[in-house]
């Protein structure tokens, strides 16, 4: 029996043969650059030649952990994600405030300025 590198090492190489392949289909000039990734040229919407990078990982877990969990690293983002637009939320509401407050501040000045 194989140990579990080599089987997540045949298991990357798969995955990365088939998106290779899927990217070819659609005319693309695949570049392998690593044993885990490869990148095609693209141009951007304002005409620049740009790359994309694809890496393919096979993801094991931290050192205390037991293993990859990807259904709680897809929720941790989605938390930070929410967190992210409440904290842009807040903060736009007190930025709303303070134009309001200055701008009551500078019709108080240029009224003291005319009397």
């Amino acid at each position: 029996m194989a140990n579990s590198r080599a089987i997540d090492n045949e298991l990357r190489a798969g995955v990365l043969s088939e998106l290779m392949d899927f990217f070819r289909k659609k005319d693309e000039d695949v570049l392998q650059t690593n044993s885990n990734e490869f990148v095609f040229p693209c141009v951007d919407k304002e005409g620049n030649e740009k790359w994309i990078q694809v890496v393919v990982k096979v993801p094991t877990g931290g050192r205390d952990e037991e293993g990859f969990d990807g259904y709680g690293v897809a929720e941790s983002y989605q938390l930070k994600l929410k967190e992210k637009e409440e904290k842009k939320k807040i903060n736009e509401e007190k930025k709303a405030k303070k134009i309001k407050r200055d701008k009551k501040l500078r019709e108080k000045k240029k009224e003291k300025i005319e009397k």
